[in-house]
């Protein structure tokens, strides 16, 4: 393709991904399923015909979406999340992709390899496809933390299982034991490199504090510890993920500029948005429904099998977890457990399949089949799930208390930046004291009026679904700060691990009594 085509190529993608933006928000539709279906039907619109490119996905389009899906997750609710986080993205994509691999094998007739590399394809769960319904919804803040970084975690060992797989099939043999020694050496080396990456990058960013030249740090971040955790035979995508954590939680901290936080945010959601709208346009594009129409018994028993193996992983991993963490209620297991829909990585995993293994043409058909199908069946009716299992619901009292929260925030935030403003001599004294005491005065009515709303009974802030108070994510977070601190305490040996662990102890207690929110 010529450069005069790919420009009309893409001033064609825009102009569909923005009226499907816009029809989907007058339809109250997924945007996602809209751009899939599109794709379909533009294809004959445009001056050649243009696929996905497997390899512009894994090094470019992942690592992109991966960081800003990274960089926009709370550190903190992670780390309360991280048990059934981890139980779902480790031991919970193996069984997945087994018990799917087991039943692909018995109903297609495939080999073993095959199988297995349609098992692991077909255990990702799409971040991005996710994330973009719950942007539609309102959730539990703590199930939304549970969905996405479970989403964000599968991918890299899922990519780590593919590689396995492929290097078994290459070698002859591998045993189990050489295999979770290998498993467990990658996503540990991407953690450290991951680790590596956002710290060293922190500092140019509390240094720097300039919002341009802090966009090309990030991409530079992005890409850079993808490329490393590759080069160093590791997991990049673990690298990407721990790296954006650390970016998010330490390097847009408060030290940096409340100008260069927008900036930067803005400027990633702006080209997650749009290299989102491109890969869903393709994967409309690509499928071809003559193919699609003649693979579909296989598509519909490979849905049928990830679904299946859904049920496997997630219930009985779910129920292990009321051991040692607060349970995770029934009907969120639900939504975890039809929220896993199929994305551009799926795809491009099949396509980056080795032509030597054979049925190879056969697996990327059915792959496209069922990511086409699920971006479309799931993407539409898991809102309509949620809200039918009463998810969705805000009681008045505590969108009353949210509305008064983001009153203060916002106040304090401006506060803070006058002040900073005045410290470095931007800002007369007089004009200072003048906008601060309007904020103040906001500050001062947000206050009296949550202070009236937290004094009442408890009941009166719940809805009868049994909404927790919002005072329990206050609570929680205050007793996540005194677990920090205390272990800092033993870190730097100023009080005895006995009395410590005795006080640890007495705070989890606290936090399991604390109702999920």
């Amino acid at each position: 393709m010529n450069v005069a085509e790919l420009v009309t190529v893409s001033i064609i993608l825009l102009l569909v991904a923005t009226v499907v933006a816009l029809l989907s928000r007058w339809l109250r539709v997924s945007y996602v399923a809209g751009l899939v279906l599109a794709g379909l039907a533009v294809t004959e619109l445009l001056p050649q015909r243009i696929g996905l490119n497997d390899s512009l996905i894994l090094n470019l389009f992942l690592p992109i979406l991966v960081f800003e899906a990274a960089i926009n997750t709370d550190i903190s609710r992670l780390r309360t999340t991280v048990k059934p986080i981890a139980l779902l993205a480790g031991p919970g994509i193996i069984i997945s992709s087994g018990v799917t691999a087991a039943i692909l094998k018995w109903g297609l007739g495939l080999n073993w390899t095959a199988a297995l590399l349609a098992g692991v394809i077909l255990a990702i769960t799409d971040t991005v496809s996710v994330i973009a319904v719950f942007k539609e919804v309102h959730v539990p803040s703590r199930l939304s933390t549970i969905v996405e970084g479970e989403s964000l975690f599968n991918d890299g060992v899922a990519l780590v299982l593919f590689s396995l797989i492929l290097k078994v099939h290459a070698a002859g043999s591998l045993s189990i034991l050489a295999g979770l020694q290998e498993l467990f050496v990658v996503i540990i080396g991407g953690t450290l490199v991951g680790l590596a990456v956002g710290y060293l990058s922190t500092g140019l960013f509390v240094r720097a504090d300039e919002a341009l030249s802090s966009i090309l740090l990030t991409v530079a971040v992005a890409l850079g510890a993808f490329q490393l955790g590759h080069s160093f035979s590791v997991s990049g995508v673990v690298a990407v993920v721990v790296a954006g954590l650390i970016v998010g939680a330490v390097g847009l901290s408060s030290k940096v500029s409340a100008s260069t936080r927008l900036t930067l945010l803005s400027f990633w959601e702006s080209i997650a948005f749009g290299v989102n709208s491109f890969i869903f346009l393709l994967i409309g594009i690509e499928v071809d429904l003559i193919t699609l129409w003649q693979t579909l018994p296989a598509v519909v028993l490979a849905i049928a099998a990830y679904q299946i193996a859904r049920i496997v992983s997630v219930y009985p991993l779910l129920a292990i977890v009321r051991w040692f963490d607060r349970p995770i209620p029934w009907r969120w297991q639900h939504v975890l457990f039809f929220g896993n829909i199929k994305g551009s990585l799926s795809m491009a995993l099949a396509l980056s399949i080795p032509t030597t293994i054979t049925g190879r043409e056969q697996l990327i058909a059915i792959v496209f089949g069922t990511v086409l199908l699920s971006v479309v069946g799931q993407g539409v009716s898991l809102p309509w799930l949620v809200k039918r299992l009463q998810l969705s619901q805000v009681s008045a009292t505590r969108q009353q208390v949210e509305e008064l929260q983001a009153q203060l925030i916002t106040a304090k935030a401006a506060q803070d930046e006058l002040d900073t403003l005045l410290k470095t001599g931007v800002l007369p004294k007089a004009v200072y004291e003048e906008l601060r005491s309007t904020y103040q005065v906001q500050v001062a009515g947000a206050e009296k009026a949550l202070r009236e709303l937290y004094n009442r009974r408890a009941d009166e802030l719940e809805i009868k679904s049994g909404e927790p108070s919002k005072l329990d994510a206050i609570r929680r977070r205050l007793l996540l700060a005194e677990k920090a601190a205390l272990n800092e305490a033993i870190r730097q040996r100023i009080l005895s691990e006995g009395i410590v662990y005795e006080r640890l102890r007495k705070i989890d207690e606290q936090l399991l009594k604390l109702e999920d929110d």
